[in-house]
C-alpha cells in the first residue's frame, strides 16, 4: 500500500501541472467577440508598438507558442493566432514579451540562449551514445562500457532538466514583469485580468511541468541502471 500512494503521488507531481497547464488554457481559451482583437493582431500591434525591428508573428501548429530569437519569429498555435480570447492575448504577450527581452539583451535571456544551445549539443551526444551501446558491448564484452554508455544517454536528460529549471526565471519575467504590465493598459478589462494572471502563470509553469517530466524519465534510467 505505502508502494502504490508513492507511486499515486509522483503521477500527481509529474503530472498535476501538466493537466493545471491544458485546464487553464482551455477555461480562458473561449471565444469572447467582445475584446479588441486576435492574439496575432495583439502581437502585431506590440511589435510595431515597441519598434521590435526584424521581429515577425506566424501561425504555427498546435502547441507551437514561442519566440525563436534567431529568425525572430513569433510563433502562435492556430487558437491563439487567430481567437479572440483571454488565453490568446496573453500568450501572444508573453511570447513578445520574449521578443522584448532579447531586443533589451536581458541577461537572463541571454544566458538562456546559451544553455539551449549547450544542451542540444549534449542531447545530440548521449543519443549517439545510446545508439552505439548495443555495439560498444558486442565488440568488448565489458559490461562497465554498457555502464558508461548509459551514463553518457542519461546527461542528454539531465542537461534538458537543466535548461528547463534554469528557464523559469526567465518565463516569470516575460510573464509577470512584462505581459502583465502591458495587459493592464488596457488590452483587456478589469474583470478579465485574473484570467489574464492564471494564463500567464501556466504559461511559465510549462517549464515546470516540463521539468518534472525529465525528472521522472532520469528516475527511470537510473532505476534501469542499478539492475
Amino acid at each position: 500500500m505505502p508502494l502504490i500512494i508513492l507511486m499515486l503521488a509522483i503521477l500527481a507531481l509529474v503530472f498535476g501541472p501538466q493537466y493545471w497547464v491544458k485546464s487553464t488554457l482551455r477555461k480562458y481559451g473561449k471565444d469572447r467577440p467582445d475584446l479588441q482583437g486576435t492574439g496575432g493582431e495583439l502581437a502585431e500591434h506590440l511589435i510595431e508598438r515597441y519598434h521590435l525591428e526584424g521581429v515577425s508573428v506566424r501561425e504555427g501548429q498546435e502547441g507551437e507558442d514561442y519566440y525563436d530569437p534567431e529568425g525572430k519569429i513569433v510563433s502562435l498555435s492556430a487558437s491563439h493566432f487567430r481567437g479572440k480570447t483571454v488565453a490568446a492575448l496573453a500568450v501572444a504577450t508573453h511570447e513578445v514579451s520574449h521578443a522584448l527581452q532579447h531586443q533589451e539583451q536581458n541577461p537572463g535571456f541571454m544566458r538562456r540562449q546559451r544553455r539551449i544551445k549547450t544542451a542540444i549539443m549534449i542531447e545530440r551526444f548521449s543519443v549517439l551514445a545510446l545508439m552505439v551501446t548495443p555495439f560498444i558491448f558486442l565488440l568488448t564484452r565489458l559490461p562497465q562500457s554498457t555502464l558508461i554508455t548509459l551514463l553518457l544517454g542519461t546527461s542528454g536528460m539531465v542537461a534538458a532538466l537543466w535548461v528547463q529549471l534554469m528557464n523559469l526565471p526567465v518565463e516569470m519575467d516575460a510573464s509577470f514583469n512584462k505581459a502583465l504590465p502591458i495587459l493592464e493598459e488596457g488590452y483587456l478589462s478589469s474583470q478579465d485580468m485574473p484570467g489574464a494572471r492564471k494564463v500567464l502563470k501556466a504559461a511559465a509553469m510549462t517549464y515546470v511541468a516540463a521539468a518534472l517530466a525529465s525528472l521522472l524519465n532520469i528516475g527511470r534510467w537510473i532505476a534501469i541502471l542499478r539492475r
